[in-house]
């Protein structure tokens, strides 16, 4: 019988991911308080919703933010994992707490639209990816998008895009046409620098794993992650010794908790990873995770 080797302590590394998730939320809240929102340009999902209904109804940003999400944390949670929903809780509340320390920070830019836009989602987007890098996630419409696709014959990347056009047609209520454009403009480039920050905006990827425990291996990643996988004969160039190569093709949320797997279960384990541009078709349906 395999038994699973536990890591001797976890709780630093928990830590180390717990601030740089709250580092992430702060830069993306001073992103918003001293670029975007001075200069009349929003973000997109639920921040851009919570921008616009801060500026209508006089609620502070950070808690429009925080209870907006809620519904999103917990698709989070019954489709990912309690330990994204805890990150992910962590932080939105530190982006929420950070809008509410910075709202009266000084203003870097102004004036400059082109500027404010580049400037503004680099800064943004580089908070938002060093959470998602590290297994959270600031704004619920990501997790929307991925629970969407599974229903939908539609990719997750063309949901987020479709779902924020909604966004930025409520943005364009307060912000006018152009403050809309503008804030589209800076979501996009957001979304480049997340994408060069975390490895993946919204693809699926693909983990393909040589272990010496592939059974164990293979029942972790379904009784935990709630992901399906194949095996694959592998032989050693070298020493021609028999393998079961284990394929498995996940959403990028869902990357950081695969990886506590395989270290956990085989440190010294093989891994290729690469990006997915679409996935259709399979017979297994993904659970819910506790």
């Amino acid at each position: 019988m395999n038994v699973i080797r536990q890591p001797k302590s976890n709780k630093l590394k928990i830590f180390s991911k717990a601030i740089l998730v709250t580092i992430g939320a702060m830069i993306a809240a001073y992103g918003l308080e001293a670029v975007l929102i001075p200069n009349n340009v929003s973000d997109g999902g639920v921040t851009g919703l919570s921008i616009v209904g801060s500026e209508l109804f006089g609620v502070p940003l950070g808690l429009l933010i925080a209870v907006i999400n809620i519904p999103f944390v917990w698709l989070g949670y019954k489709q990912i994992g309690k330990s994204f929903a805890l990150y992910s809780i962590l932080g939105i509340a530190s982006l929420a707490v950070g809008t509410v320390l910075m709202h009266h920070v000084p203003t870097i830019i102004q004036g400059d639209t082109l500027l404010v836009t580049v400037v503004g989602g680099i800064i943004i987007g580089f908070g938002m990816g060093l959470a998602l890098r590290n297994g959270g996630a600031l704004d619920g419409i990501d997790m929307l998008a991925v629970l969407l696709s599974r229903k939908l014959p539609f990719g997750t990347s063309d949901l987020i895009l479709f779902l924020n056009t909604f966004v930025f047609i409520v943005v364009s209520t307060v912000f006018g046409l152009q403050g809309a454009i503008l804030s589209a403009l800076a979501y996009f480039i957001a979304s480049k620098v997340i994408h060069i920050v975390e490895e993946g905006l919204s693809g699926s990827k693909t983990f393909k794993i040589i272990t010496n425990q592939p059974e164990v291996m293979v029942e972790t990643i379904r009784d935990r992650l709630g992901r399906g996988a194949t095996y694959t004969d592998a032989y050693g160039g070298y020493s021609n010794e028999q393998f079961k190569e284990i394929t498995c093709v996940i959403n990028r949320l869902e990357e950081s908790k695969i990886k506590e797997i395989i270290h956990e279960i085989d440190p010294g384990a093989f891994v290729v990873v690469y990006d997915v541009a679409e996935v259709k078709g399979g017979n297994f349906k993904k659970k819910d995770i506790h």
